[in-house]
């Protein structure tokens, strides 16, 4: 598989509006040999917990191209070694104590009717709507990668959609660099403060959808939902985001679509995913449970010599 240089010196840029012919150079790279079905993104391990060298090369270079891989193993047990192990072989080791996950830092997502009276639809069986994780989180604590372990999956649905992040930046850019420019806008998307029994658990947070690193690697911070989100009131910035909107609305051929089975995981630099709704069965082997680790990390885009 071709590698794209995506975390190029901050001189070589791709994701500064002014820098067109580098900006030109990685759009070739990135759109060679880019793969067109979610099956060319996963990878057979024997255990994450130990990966061999092939295997961590393979999700590094998928990861480096996709900004994701999937991985499929044999390995269903209820560990949350799994996800932890895996995602320290892949340079991941800052994890993001938000305040619903479980002590160790990694969360069990399931059914939890107390944390959905809340209005974390996370914990229901409801659709989820597009979105980066932590999306609502302050700009030193932003989430640059995620992994996704199934232990188990519901009876049905439960399927998730994945789009690369930058892969939304290269269609918006090619539509009009001045969408780009809207949401590089500091003041672009408010997340609104997050209230618990009147009071401040969360104060609201301002900052742009696309923004980029001193090393130039891209992130994004967005979200569907119209409740939890206030954008800039501008016709730049609505019509930027009407433009995000309809790609994840249409049936873009950069959209993955896939229903993670017990033992598979997904690993990535924080792309935009998607749930639908899903229903559980009455034995216990058919209740979705799938573990989840935020990172402040991205993955680790060496390999091993």
């Amino acid at each position: 598989m071709t590698k794209a240089n995506i975390n190029p010196e901050p001189s070589q840029n791709p994701f500064a509006l002014g820098n067109q012919e580098v900006y030109l150079r990685w759009q070739e790279q990135k759109l060679a040999a880019y793969p067109e079905l979610a099956g060319q993104l996963i990878v057979e391990v024997r255990d994450p917990r130990a990966l061999s060298r092939a295997e961590k090369q393979k999700i590094t270079e998928l990861c480096q191209k996709t900004n994701m891989a999937i991985y499929q193993s044999e390995v269903k047990d209820a560990d949350k070694d799994v996800p932890r192990l895996l995602g320290r072989q892949m340079g991941l080791t800052n994890l993001d104590p938000n305040m619903l996950a479980d002590e160790d830092g990694i969360t069990s997502l399931e059914l939890m009717p107390a944390k959905h009276e809340r209005g974390y639809i996370p914990y229901s069986n409801r659709r989820l709507l597009w979105h980066t994780d932590g999306y609502y989180n302050d700009s030193s604590h932003r989430i640059a990668a995620m992994l996704l372990h199934c232990v188990r999956p519901a009876l049905s649905g439960g399927e998730n959609s994945l789009l690369d992040h930058e892969m939304v930046y290269l269609l918006l850019r090619e539509q009009d660099p001045m969408y780009i420019k809207a949401l590089m806008d500091p003041e672009a998307m408010t997340i609104p403060a997050n209230l618990e029994a009147g009071e401040v658990e969360r104060p609201a947070q301002s900052g742009p959808v696309f923004s980029t690193n001193e090393q130039g690697s891209l992130s994004m911070r967005y979200t569907t939902r119209v409740r939890s989100i206030i954008w800039k009131d501008n016709i730049a910035t609505k019509s930027a985001v009407e433009a995000l909107a309809n790609i994840l609305d249409s049936d873009c051929k950069y959209i993955f679509h896939h229903r993670l089975e017990a033992g598979q995981g997904i690993i990535c630099n924080n792309v935009l995913h998607n749930r639908t709704s899903f229903k559980n069965g009455e034995s216990t082997a058919t209740q979705r449970l799938i573990y989840r680790a935020r990172y402040y990390d991205r993955i680790n885009s060496g390999t091993d010599k």
